[in-house]
């Protein structure tokens, strides 16, 4: 939460929804008719159609978000403020890795759906993912901290599959990035590198907010100015859309 409030100020204008994310997330949802969002950030990928519930621990983030959205409580994942089975699903969409508990957290979103829990998360060992040129060529930091807080695919599905009491119960689809992604996320700009120079951006980038990005920065504005970082990503740059390890997580409850 701590890290929301000192820089989620500009979550609302620069984490906008994609269209084409949120079309997979309400197909990972399926016919559910009622949905906690946790870690519901300004509201974003809250769909429309379904009676919504946001939990949120951050007053920044919460005081975000529109008017007409979804009400609102604070609370935490490991914590939700929730009965059992009150709603069809639970989702949790890039925030996972915010939670002081992800084993608790996962068994708090299966104990309050009846249906299925939805994720949106990065996974370090994705199949056929490509490696990202901005966290190998200029903030590797970035990288082994995201190595070290994601789960592999087969622990995150062994830990939902143990919440939810059924073997088999998680599918992982992949979620290709489009080169003009909307929502400002740490891979949404891999087609258009300068905007990374950007403070304002990069603010909105959790990753950002951990590291001292001034070398990565420097070297990187040199590499687009002297077409250095054209001529290595030139393979790239036809791309309409690319694998970078997001993936889409359903877990089905009941049955």
């Amino acid at each position: 939460m701590a890290l929301y409030d000192s820089i989620g100020r500009g979550y609302a204008s620069l984490r906008r929804p994609d269209a084409r994310i949120a079309a997979a997330i309400a197909s990972a949802l399926g016919d559910a008719a009622t949905v906690a969002n946790i870690g519901a950030g300004a509201g974003s990928y809250e769909p429309p159609g379904r009676t919504v519930l946001a939990v949120e621990p951050s007053d920044v983030m919460i005081l975000q978000r529109p008017a007409g959205a979804a009400p609102c409580v604070r609370g935490s994942a490991e914590s939700l403020p929730l009965g059992a089975a009150s709603v069809d699903a639970s989702m949790a969409i890039l925030s996972a890795h915010h939670w002081t508990d992800l084993t608790r957290g996962l068994a708090e979103m299966v104990r309050v759906a009846r249906k299925r829990v939805v994720l949106l998360t990065w996974v370090p060992d994705a199949p056929f993912a490509a490696p990202f040129w901005l966290t190998e060529d200029y903030f590797p930091e970035i990288l082994a901290h995201d190595r070290e807080i994601f789960p592999s695919a087969a622990a995150l599905a062994a830990m939902l599959e143990r919440a939810a009491g059924r073997v088999g119960s998680v599918r992982m689809f992949p979620l290709p990035i489009p080169h003009d992604c909307t929502d400002g996320m740490l891979c949404a700009y891999w087609r258009r590198p300068e905007c990374y120079l950007d403070a304002e951006r990069r603010s909105a980038i959790s990753s950002f907010g951990r590291i001292d990005a001034e070398a990565g920065i420097a070297k990187l504005r040199a590499d687009i100015e002297c077409g250095r970082w054209a001529e290595r990503n030139r393979a790239i740059l036809g791309h309409q859309a690319m694998d970078l390890g997001y993936r889409l997580v359903s877990c089905e409850l009941g049955g």
